[in-house]
């Protein structure tokens, strides 16, 4: 365990490649008892795992001592027995300390992986529970890092810290005690020494870890333009705009980055490891040195001399690697202060806790007088996660996009934030009964996507009051709501899974005669009898092996099986040829039967199927009524009709 020798699992190596600067760090009051209740399950296995780190350290002077006894004693006197009994003793202790090492590991590994289980389930729990305006703003690189590498940060405050620290000021008090036992006027020599070893120790641990750090920036940056290009929209993309020549030349640019950080961080290393083993060489000279003339005068023994050496290898380690424990254990503290700063963000969206489930039967939807505005980021978000969500309102949309957000259908970005956020709905008001269809009209922007979100309680509104089967959607149980309300956007998302696996994502339990049933319903059965495998055809990434078309039949399939009581279309055909939206449509129209349906359209025979129609502009609902009824009151629906769907009509 720790303290066996300079640079190894003492953890000074490790300490050299943190951040140095994390030690004036100031943690957030209560992190250290929040630590204490996520270690409270293993203290059994704890107090085993410090109580083997306390005999291992206990065992480093045990070989130096019996190394003295067997010259002193046995070669010394001629005394055959003790040598082999001692000798015996020496390869005892090496087999004990290889025991204690395994079993210590055991343990160790125990603790650590369960507190990275019960730290990463915590955070996707959590995160499985925020608001959809959380996801609009944070970086999934951010999000995946705090539940890999900061938990396993966090588990090193358990493992290879606490170890490290407690084998350590065990090893030097023993180590210490032992040469002061065996000759005050050596460990005074072999003292001398350590300034020489503290003062490069922490000089090189500074650039070192400035080193390490910009090292692990260039690996991000270069990571990321690998999963950039790598997926199938930026492949696409560089397929279409990029050159080989280009790409080629800024990917080696940055491979060169980390390939030149990587030669000078380990030339630092290789230098200040070169200059430990000058200054241990050093020590050992003075110690022969000055020792040998005390045994010459007899105030030592050879035995003494011996043994000296060898506890000197196991001194200099441990110290080098305390003199910097503070910046092991900030850096294992920041850890988990980055983790519970993720589980102390609030979500937007919670469940009363008096909250039902909605009646059975058909559901009515209404909207009494709803205002809105997208909250700002410290209501949904935290700054750490967002990365490039902080640039210019003209940047906000790519950010969005690029951090997988989801972009309003109006051209807003759900959840971007203005020093004062604007109202994007201005006191709309709208019933839809049972079983009718309602049609969502209007300019791009007007506010018609943020308004179907309300229903899917997606946000909840600023005031006013959205209702499903007459109860108010802020006192149902999201689960129930979600159950029953299904929604379909114009960029229908598969996981990278099977055919049968993304429709039975809406409902695991549903038996092969649904499945069927709904992909027939779907209109798309045709497309799944000519997939190679059928329903066990993988998609690939986002879907993109299958159309713009194919992936909505797909997503409409997964709507049906969930049988949802309300639907939510949210121009669900807009960015479709024609023979695609052809059949689509007739999906949709399965879709719709018996149902309450709320359609966002811009196909002419949508809305004019609909039961009625809502022109919205500007966060208002401005007209109401049926197509003939609108078309004859000569407003904004006509002016509509007139630009974007005559052209469909005639």
């Amino acid at each position: 365990m720790g303290g066996g020798h300079m640079g190894g699992p003492g953890g000074f190596g490790r300490t050299l490649r943190q951040d140095s600067s994390v030690k004036d760090h100031r943690l957030t009051p209560g992190t250290t008892r929040r630590i204490i209740t996520y270690a409270a399950p293993y203290r059994f296995q704890i107090a085993v795992f410090l109580v083997l780190v306390v005999l291992a350290a206990l065992l480093v002077v045990a070989t130096p001592l019996l190394l003295q006894r067997i010259i002193d004693d046995g070669v010394a006197h001629g005394d055959r027995r003790l040598v082999i009994v001692f000798a015996s003793l020496v390869a005892a202790v090496a087999v004990a300390e290889a025991v204690l090492n395994l079993v210590q590991r055991w343990f160790s590994a125990r603790i650590g992986e369960g507190l990275i289980y019960d730290l990463r389930t915590d955070v996707f729990t959590h995160v499985q529970r925020q608001s959809i305006a959380f996801f609009t703003r944070s970086q999934t690189g951010s999000l995946v890092t705090r539940l890999n590498s900061d938990v396993i940060g966090a588990q090193r405050a358990f493992t290879t810290t606490l170890s490290g620290v407690v084998s350590n000021v065990i090893s030097v008090a023993v180590v210490l005690a032992t040469m002061l036992a065996l000759s005050w006027q050596i460990t005074v020599v072999a003292l001398l020494v350590v300034p020489l070893l503290l003062l490069p120790a922490r000089r090189v641990g500074r650039r070192l870890a400035g080193l390490n750090r910009r090292g692990m920036e260039l690996n991000a940056e270069l990571g990321n333009r690998m999963t950039e290009r790598f997926n199938v929209a930026g492949a696409l993309l560089v397929k279409l705009f990029g050159t080989p020549e280009r790409e080629q030349a800024e990917f080696a640019a940055k491979a060169a980055g980390v390939r030149d950080i990587g030669i000078k961080t380990a030339m630092s290393s290789r230098v200040f490891f070169a200059a430990l083993g000058a200054m241990a060489s050093l020590a050992t000279a003075l110690v022969y040195g000055v020792g040998g003339l005390l045994a010459i005068d007899e105030e030592v023994t050879i035995g003494t001399l011996v043994a000296f050496a060898g506890l000197l290898g196991r001194l200099y380690g441990p110290v080098t690697a305390l003199s910097n424990v503070q910046v092991d254990v900030m850096s294992a503290l920041v850890s988990f202060e980055r983790v519970f700063e993720v589980l102390d963000l609030k979500p937007l969206i919670t469940d009363d806790p008096d909250a039902v489930d909605l009646p059975q039967g058909p559901l009515s939807v209404e909207l009494d007088d709803v205002h809105f505005a997208y909250p700002r980021a410290g209501e949904v978000s935290l700054a750490s996660l967002e990365g490039g969500a902080s640039a210019g309102n003209g940047d906000r949309e790519s950010a969005a996009r690029g951090s997988g957000g989801a972009l309003d259908g109006d051209g807003a970005v759900a959840g971007s934030e203005v020093s004062d956020p604007e109202e994007v709905l201005k006191g709309v008001s709208l019933v839809v009964p049972p079983g009718t269809m309602l049609a969502l009209v209007g300019p791009s922007g007007a506010g018609k996507t943020t308004l179907s979100t309300m229903i899917a309680r997606l946000y909840d509104p600023s005031s006013g009051t959205v209702r499903v089967g007459g109860l108010d959607v802020r006192t149902v149980r999201q689960g129930s709501l979600h159950a029953a309300v299904g929604v379909v956007t114009q960029d229908a998302h598969l996981f990278h899974d099977t055919v049968r696996a993304n429709l039975l994502y809406a409902r695991p339990d549903a038996t092969d005669g649904e499945l069927h049933a709904a992909v027939r319903a779907a209109h798309v059965a045709p497309l799944i009898e000519r997939l190679p495998e059928g329903l066990e055809t993988v998609v690939g990434d986002r879907g993109h092996r299958l159309s713009g078309g194919e992936k909505q039949r797909v997503a409409i399939a997964r709507l049906l099986l969930r049988s949802p009581r309300v639907v939510v279309l949210d121009e669900a055909t807009a960015h479709l040829d024609s023979e695609s939206e052809a059949a689509v449509q007739l999906a949709l129209d399965s879709a719709m039967v018996g149902r309450t349906s709320i359609v966002i359209a811009h196909r002419l025979s949508t809305v004019r199927k609909a039961d009625a129609i809502a022109v919205v502009d500007a966060g208002r609902v401005v007209e109401q009524g049926t197509h003939d009824e609108l078309l004859d009151a000569g407003g904004l629906y006509a002016d509509l009709y007139e630009t974007q769907f005559s052209a469909q009509h005639a």
